[in-house]
């Protein structure tokens, strides 16, 4: 089972009642929150919700009134009288129009404020989880939760309230009317609505379990078109377009047949509430000419009678809507949801406090370590001491763990057992804000964001100088190459630096630390995309930057990290040995037989 779904509310069915109905009111709660910055608007919203049902109503006992007593007693006033009840009727209809045109845009506006405010907490909550969940998740999934389910939400929130007001309302005022014409000929309405909404209850159920697999299967999609696009320049190097396809094809297949279950169970839905509208109607007519034949109903009232039934039945088709809006919104809500009830695993500390100048002393003490509870460790019992301001490298077999050691530091993993220590404090007690801002890491896997060269050397700092930009850039011998660009530092460098060969984003990613400038630097394989010229040059500038600063680097090559101060190697049984380059060499330990193997090479 996946952190997600571990995590995250869906696993109603496993709880008790109690449990159940907690969850139901915490979310119900939750969702409600969301109008209370506009309860104005809402209150607004609904009175022209109001104001619209009522003309809707006045509009037929207008028509009645004409019919029936106007010009059944005709005299010299009547055309005067038909005047004035045409001239009521048409400003009943302007207050009509302004009352929709009030719900249409005023509410629809605040529908969408609601869904900005969702679309904003769930941003800001994906920016607080941790490395651990997103290790098993999948980013379109995410990004469908944050686009396609708030939009969902947002009619829900606009339509959802105004839906039920008109069609209550409306639904009422019209039976009464029915009911006040003639008692015998509305029950003979009323006797259909049981089996209406039965039917609606058993098609809404289905269409709610069609748009819940819907939702999901448009996220599929959506993490297969952004795994295909982030690796278009693999895809086409190994000329697997074809595979892409079938892939892409296999998810597009399934949200097809989700579609296809939705829109059967929407066609059985609408269709049959159309089809029992037209019963209602064809029985208001047969029933009503018997009723007129026995003398009891007269025409006029037949009309009005009909009139008010077409009004009774709107609200029906209004519910239908509802419905609709509903299983989407509450589909996209439980989803919404389910993330925003993942709690981050790494936090502060209620005491977490300034851990005040840094001077860079980092211990292991005893830690273990697995990124699930039922994986293998990836060390055990792992105890290392770094003095501040020593330049030390971590050497080992891939995958042996040394980038998830240096990831504990910052606290981008939690220790399982044992602690980290930051110039003798568990870095636990520590915030996480200033912890991290005392801390450089430039990754193997380097991530430029899409805008200009400056944009990115200055998200090291976000309040930087330019001159402050471009002595970073010097001291990453990035300045050269940034000049010889079309626009200098203002080039677009395109999405994750597409545009850049690998060294020079390299380049770019260390002039980000040079400019941030904190105490510890971590180093994961910083040169690894860099030619043999680059690489010399940025090796002198990591000297520099390392004086007097604590250094942790991870290196592959192990000709970059002769000059280290200390060399720890790593191996499964955790650290095998350590010491300088030439001690290593000549104890003739696991560390050595690695150098003469790569100078071998």
């Amino acid at each position: 089972m996946s952190s997600f779904e571990t995590l995250a509310a869906r696993p109603i069915g496993n709880r008790n009642g109690r449990v159940k109905q907690n969850l139901f009111n915490s979310r119900t709660r939750k969702f409600l929150s969301y109008y209370k910055p506009y309860q104005r608007l809402f209150w607004a919203d609904m009175a022209c919700a109001f104001v619209v049902s009522a003309t809707t109503l006045l509009i037929p006992l207008c028509a009645n009134y004409i019919t029936k007593n106007v010009l059944a007693s005709s005299g010299p006033d009547t055309v005067n009288r038909i005047w004035g009840m045409g001239t009521l009727m048409l400003g009943l209809i302007g207050i009509h129009t302004l009352g929709n045109m009030f719900v249409a845009y005023q509410g629809h506006m605040m529908g969408a404020n609601m869904e900005h405010d969702m679309r904003r907490e769930l941003f800001d909550h994906y920016q607080k989880l941790s490395f651990a969940f997103y290790d098993e998740q999948k980013v379109g999934q995410l990004m469908t939760r944050l686009t396609n389910d708030s939009f969902d939400l947002a009619e829900l929130f606009h339509h959802g309230p105004e839906d039920i007001v008109i069609s209550t309302l409306n639904f009422i005022g019209a039976f009464a009317i029915l009911v006040s014409i003639n008692a015998k000929l509305a029950l003979v309405v009323f006797l259909f609505l049981p089996l209406m909404t039965l039917y609606a209850i058993y098609f809404n159920r289905k269409m709610k379990e069609a748009l819940r697999r819907s939702h999901d299967r448009i996220g599929d999609i959506n993490s297969q078109v952004e795994d295909s696009l982030a690796g278009i320049r693999v895809v086409k190097s190994f000329t697997n377009e074809l595979v892409e396809a079938e892939k892409f094809a296999g998810e597009n297949g399934r949200f097809l047949a989700s579609r296809r279950d939705t829109y059967r169970s929407e066609t059985y839905f609408y269709e049959g509430l159309v089809a029992f509208t037209q019963l209602i109607t064809v029985a208001v007519i047969v029933f009503g000419g018997v009723t007129i034949v026995k003398g009891t109903l007269d025409l006029p009232e037949l009309i009005t009678f009909l009139l008010c039934v077409a009004i009774l039945i709107e609200p029906i088709h209004r519910y239908g809507n509802f419905t609709r809006l509903y299983q989407e919104g509450i589909a996209g809500f439980e989803r919404f949801m389910e993330v925003l009830e993942v709690q981050p695993d790494i936090l502060d500390a209620p005491d977490a406090s300034e851990p005040g100048p840094v001077q860079g002393s980092i211990t292991f003490k005893n830690v273990s370590f697995t990124y699930r509870d039922e994986s293998g460790y990836v060390f055990r019992n792992l105890s290392l001491d770094i003095q501040a301001g020593e330049f030390v490298a971590l050497v080992g077999p891939s995958g042996i763990g040394k980038t998830t050691f240096c990831s504990l530091i910052p606290r981008f993993y939690e220790v399982k057992e044992g602690e980290v220590l930051l110039d003798g404090r568990n870095i636990k007690e520590l915030r996480l804000e200033t912890l991290r801002r005392n801390i450089g890491l430039v990754q193997q896997d380097v991530y430029l964001f899409a805008g200009t060269v400056a944009d990115n050397i200055r998200y090291g700092k976000v309040d930087a100088s330019d001159a402050e930009i471009v002595a970073a850039a010097k001291k990453a011998n990035a300045h050269e190459f940034i000049m010889a660009l079309p626009n200098g530092y203002h080039t677009d460098i395109g999405q994750r630096g597409v545009k850049l060969s690998g060294g020079q984003k390299q380049r770019l990613s260390i002039a980000r630390v040079f400019l941030k400038d904190p105490p510890v630097l971590i180093f994961d394989e910083a040169t690894s995309a860099l030619d043999n010229e680059s690489e010399k040059a940025i090796q002198a500038s990591l000297e520099q930057l390392a004086n007097d600063r604590t250094t942790i680097v991870i290196a592959h090559r192990l000709s970059t990290v002769r000059n280290a101060q200390r060399i720890v190697v790593l191996t499964e049984e955790g650290i095998d040995e350590q010491g300088s380059h030439e001690d290593l060499m000549t104890s003739g330990g696991t560390y050595a037989n690695l150098y003469k193997l790569q100078l071998s090479l």
